[in-house]
C-alpha cells in the first residue's frame, strides 16, 4: 500500500509535570512501535507504552496524543520503514516482479530476528476489536486492493500480462496471500515454509 507519510524530525519534548526532560521522538516512537508490533492495538496498554518509551504519561499525551494518536504515527513509521516493500513493489518494471517483491519482501520481514514474527499492520487489524480504526484498517486494506489493481490494469494495456486477465482476482490474491503468510509465520511457520508457499503462489501467476 502506498501512503503519503511525514517525515519524523528529532525535538526536545518538555514534560507536563516535574523537571524538564529532553529525549529523542524518534527512538521513543520506535520503542512505541515495537511494543504495537508484538502486542497488537488492543494488547498494548499505556503502561507498556510509558514503559517501553521511557516517559510518564503526561509527557506521552503531551507529545503524540492519546493511545489511538500515537498508534496511527507509529503505523505511519512502520508502513515507511520495515514494511516500505509494499510500496516500493508497485514500482518493479512488470508485474511479476511486483508480486515478487511483495511476497520475498514480507518472508524478509517476517524472518527478521530482530523484529515480531508477524506484520505490524495485520496484527492491528486482527486486534484492534470494534473500535473505530477498523474501519480505517478497512479503507488502507482497500487502498492497497486498488493499487494493485491500477497496477495490473496497466500491465494487461503493456502487454506484460494477457489480455483477458481478471485484475480484480489478481489484487485479491496477492493481498490474501500476502496477509496468509503473516498469520502462518506468527503461528510458527519457518523460512523455509513460507518460501514454499511463495513458490506455489508464484508457479500460479499468469505468463
Amino acid at each position: 500500500m502506498i501512503y503519503l507519510l511525514i517525515g519524523m524530525k528529532r525535538e526536545k519534548i518538555t514534560s507536563v509535570v516535574g523537571r524538564p526532560r529532553a529525549y529523542d521522538t524518534e527512538e521513543a516512537l520506535d520503542r512505541a512501535m515495537q511494543v504495537f508490533w508484538r502486542k497488537g492495538y488492543l494488547g498494548t496498554s499505556l503502561s507498556d507504552l510509558t514503559n517501553a518509551m521511557g516517559i510518564n504519561r503526561p509527557s506521552l499525551y503531551a507529545a503524540f496524543g492519546n493511545k489511538k494518536s500515537l498508534f496511527r504515527k507509529v503505523l505511519d513509521r512502520y508502513l515507511k520503514g520495515p514494511s516500505v516493500y509494499l510500496s516500493e513493489a508497485l514500482r518493479e518494471p512488470t508485474a511479476r516482479g511486483v508480486v515478487e517483491r511483495v511476497f520475498y519482501g514480507v518472508v524478509d520481514l517476517l524472518t527478521d530476528p530482530h523484529t515480531p514474527r508477524t506484520c505490524m499492520w495485520v496484527h492491528g487489524a486482527l486486534s484492534c476489536g470494534d473500535d473505530p480504526l477498523r474501519k480505517e484498517f478497512a479503507a488502507q486494506r482497500v487502498a492497497g486492493f486498488e493499487e494493485l489493481r491500477a497496477r495490473f490494469r496497466r500491465a494487461v494495456s503493456e502487454g506484460d500480462l494477457p489480455i483477458n486477465s481478471d485484475v480484480d482476482t489478481l489484487a485479491n490474491f496477492v493481498q490474501t496471500a500476502n496477509f496468509g503468510l503473516t498469520v502462518q509465520a506468527s503461528t510458527g511457520a519457518t523460512r523455509k515454509d513460507l518460501l514454499c508457499v511463495v513458490a506455489a503462489a508464484l508457479q500460479a501467476w499468469p505468463r
